[in-house]
Formats: structure tokens, sequence, C-alpha cells
């Protein structure tokens, strides 16, 4: 498994595993102690394990965690998804840089989002199932949700939005959702 830096998101990293596909499928490691300790993380500080589902067009997100926030591993364990992450860190040289990742179940790559990033991703087929493996219990009061369609965060959907939650439709702009961070 290769780990990359993420250049426009200080802190972010790519873990390419490599599936061995034969006639059966594929095998494939999506997790290794070694690695990612070896990445500078804490391997045993992920303590949450969370999937969805989603229909195509659906949009999750853009989400981050007031408060010490949130640091999670994602993946597309099956189907596709547009993932999107905006650092929200002030004090990083990144601040404000959006990223885009085309991950799919085939490719099984996990993108690491460091602690004060927003996360969202678009379900690209129907179904997308998406991974996450989370370094705090999660707490529903410490959750921030972003405008999707902020034009402050300017991210390209590819689809049309099929399908949101309630909070997602409600959620505020940026900078009203910036001011629960600080």
């Amino acid at each position: 498994m290769d780990v990359i830096q993420v250049p426009r998101i200080a802190g972010a990293l790519l873990f390419l595993p490599t599936p061995h596909v034969d006639e059966r499928g594929f095998f494939c490691r999506t997790f290794d102690r070694e690695v990612v300790a070896s990445a500078g993380l804490d391997p045993d500080a992920f303590v949450q394990d969370s999937v969805s589902r989603s229909a195509k067009g659906v949009v999750r997100g853009m989400h981050v965690r007031a408060g010490a926030g949130e640091a999670k591993l994602v993946r597309c364990s099956y189907g596709e998804v547009l993932d999107v992450v905006v650092d929200l860190r002030k004090d990083s040289p990144t601040y404000r840089n959006v990223e885009y990742f085309e991950l799919t179940g085939d490719n099984q790559v996990t993108v690491y989002v460091p602690a004060g990033c927003a996360h969202g991703f678009q379900a690209l087929t129907d179904p997308a199932d998406v991974s996450y493996r989370i370094d705090r219990a999660h707490d529903p009061s410490e959750d921030v949700s972003i405008a999707f369609d902020d034009p402050g965060l300017d991210i390209d959907w590819p689809l049309p939005v099929s399908l949101m939650s309630a909070r997602d439709k409600a959620a505020p702009t940026l900078a009203d959702a910036t001011r629960r961070l600080t």
C-alpha cells in the first residue's frame, strides 16, 4: 500500500492499496496498522467505523465537527463517488483549498481527512457505499453542516443533486457555519 500526501490540503493523505484481481473478483487490504503508523498517524486513534449507502446523485455534506474536530479515513467500498475535502483550519497553509477525489469500489483508495476539514461526497452510481473510520465518538452537538452549493466553496458537483437530508438542505452558508468552528 502506497501513501501519497495531498498537496492542496495540508495533512491530507491518500492510501493507495493494491487490489489483487483474478477470475473470482478481487481481494484488497483496506487498512494496515503499520502503513498508517508509518504515515505519521496513530492507528489506535480510530474508534468508530460507519458505512453509508447512497443512491446516484445524492450529496452528503459538507460536514465538519466543532470542538476538537474529527479526523477520518474515507473509502468508497462499492460503486463510485466524487469525494470533496475543504480545508477550514484558519492556521493552515492550505486554508479554504478544495480538493476532489474519485473514490471507487474498484480502486479502494482511502482519503485521510484531517480534523478541521469539511467533507462531503456525491454518489455517482446507484448505489454507492462509503465507509468511514473516525478518531472520536460521534457527538451530534458538535455537527456543523455547510450549504453544499455555497458560492464561497464553489464545488463543482458532477450530477444534478437528486436527494439530500433535511439537515443538509437547511445548512447555513460557509460564513455562518465557520463561526461555530472558532
